[in-house]
């Protein structure tokens, strides 16, 4: 088959001079994010694993340091959903540019508490020239609580999904509605995304956590952020809003009993609340659509532990350097951005997400090495090794999430006119992200304290890990495989699926979830701010 290769100069002449000024430095913004969120990430993470088993050497206790730093990654993604919530209110009344701005800076601020409450308490820059008594010899370390970084990093986390939400609301106000501008605009901001992911990983695993240490490896995270949300002041955005007269006529006529921030805050999760039981009933009742929940929240997770969960486990206890963690997910975000490029060339021509699904699914196999797998401990080429065979496990995952986000949004809307009151495309991602969110913060943490366990009782991970790596990840890729066939038309290497909404039973299946799941009292403005917070 012939490919025809797009034209960069094609593709920036789609936009005006000034949505090129504000694409660029919206760009370089987000690279300064992201850099900075890798460092930050990546030292929390290796922090709380070093210190947990820190404590446990120094009382002479059973390790339980995968079961609380399981706890702490599933709580903070929680918390991200709080934070979208949290900001959808003040979308509405102020420009997207400045919210960006401000929550990043706020994001910074918070970054830095940990460090302060370190250096108090007696922390301070690991010296060049220290060496550790025993591998749990981390005297630099301040002599706080070490739990106390979960809350911390549940305050970071609110504020991680405040930015993340505005950074997927913010493109249509550089360029508007036009579906190839926002299609190509997402498509290039993702692989600068990933660029700056993957360096900055290997930036905090190589440099920044050997030299600092993970107590201030992030040091460079709240300047990072002060930078983007100065860049991202000076973009000229334009609010966009496809609703804006109707909601100029309800506000002249309501505006005596305009609602304040916290009543638009409790309207924003009991809405949140509704939009995920209507996704769930579309999801669940609809051939077309059921198989989401296995393509997308499933295959999340998975792609989710295997970054936080295996890896960090990988670093510790095979190689006896936590923060060679980072070495790893730079692999894995390598592979990512190789997956977004892939679906950006090929769209033309793979046409569906489920040829890449099902890629996802078979790289999955490769993980059944680790728990076979002997490296000599302290050795950094082995850290490479494994992020080497991350690169096809990730890419797998980022094709086929990059794709099925574009096959949700097209193949919804057919359905967008019929409920008035509820985003159908909002519902829909609420379900899906928040049934990832649950399993991954129930899940996590049991699987932690098993393999916790397992370490306490034998010395070794690897037979932990045979059960939470290998077989857990050969279930989902079984899982995930045969759901791709679930819809109509997708027996085929390269299927074209049919729309099952065509038959007049699957019609009558779709009024009838209209009529019995949406609430009438729903109002305009909460509905929009809906559909901003569920595309998160």
């Amino acid at each position: 088959m012939l490919i025809k290769m797009p034209s960069i100069s094609g593709i920036w002449s789609l936009f005006s001079v000034s949505e090129r000024r504000n694409i660029i430095l919206y760009i370089i913004g987000i690279m300064f994010y992201k850099f900075g969120l890798e460092a930050y990430n990546g030292s929390i993470i290796t922090l709380a694993t070093n210190r947990y088993d820190q404590d446990a050497f120094t009382n002479n206790k059973l390790s339980n340091t995968f079961e609380r730093v399981g706890l702490l990654s599933g709580l903070n993604q929680a918390s991200q959903c709080i934070g979208s919530i949290l900001i959808a209110p003040l979308i509405k009344r102020w420009p997207t540019r400045t919210i960006l701005s401000v929550s990043i800076f706020i994001f910074g601020i918070f970054t830095a508490i940990l460090m302060v409450i370190d250096s108090i308490t007696g922390g301070y820059i690991k010296p060049s020239d220290f060496k550790p008594l025993n591998k749990n010899d981390f005297s630099y370390y301040g002599k706080y609580f070490t739990d106390g970084i979960i809350p911390i990093y549940c305050m970071t986390g609110v504020t991680y999904g405040m930015v993340e939400l505005i950074r997927r609301v913010i493109p249509r106000d550089i360029v508007g509605g036009d579906i190839e501008k926002l299609q190509r605009m997402d498509a290039l901001v993702h692989i600068f995304y990933e660029i700056s992911g993957t360096s900055g990983a290997f930036a905090a695993g190589l440099g920044l956590i050997p030299r600092f240490g993970n107590n201030y490896a992030f040091i460079i995270t709240p300047i990072f952020f002060t930078i983007a949300s100065i860049i991202w002041l000076f973009l000229n955005t334009t609010k966009f809003d496809e609703t804006q007269s109707q909601d100029d006529t309800i506000l002249s006529n309501d505006e005596k009993e305009k609602k304040n921030y916290i009543k638009s805050v409790f309207n924003g999760f009991a809405s949140f609340g509704q939009s995920v039981y209507v996704g769930g009933k579309i999801v669940f009742t609809h051939r077309q659509f059921i198989w989401l929940f296995f393509g997308y929240s499933i295959a999340l997770y998975a792609h989710r532990y295997l970054e936080n969960g295996i890896a960090p486990q990988i670093a510790r206890r095979y190689l006896d350097n936590s923060e060679w963690s980072q070495i790893i997910v730079g692999g894995s975000n390598f592979g990512e951005l190789l997956g977004a490029f892939f679906v950006f060339l090929f769209t033309n021509c793979i046409r569906t997400p489920l040829p890449w699904l099902r890629i996802d699914a078979l790289m999955l196999l490769i993980i059944w090495y680790i728990p076979y797998y002997y490296p000599p401990a302290g050795e950094v080429k082995y850290a490479w090794f494994i992020a080497l065979s991350f690169i096809p496990i990730s890419f797998g995952w980022a094709a086929g999430d990059v794709s099925l986000i574009a096959y949700i949004q097209s193949s919804l809307t057919h359905l967008e006119t019929k409920h008035k009151n509820v985003s159908v495309l909002g519902s829909v991602m609420a379900f899906l992200y928040s049934s990832y969110i649950i399993m991954y913060a129930i899940l996590n943490p049991i699987l932690g304290k098993y393999i916790d366990y397992v370490y306490n009782s034998t010395g070794s991970v690897r037979p932990a890990l045979f059960y939470t790596a290998a077989i857990q990840l050969t279930a989902i890729l079984i899982v995930v495989f045969l759901s791709t066939f679930i819809p109509k038309g997708s027996f085929a290497l390269n299927p074209i699926l049919l729309d099952e909404d065509n038959s007049n039973n699957n019609s009558q299946q779709s009024n009838e979830i209209n009529e019995k799941n949406i609430n009438e009292k729903t109002n305009t403005d909460n509905n929009h701010s809906l559909e901003t917070i569920t595309h998160f």
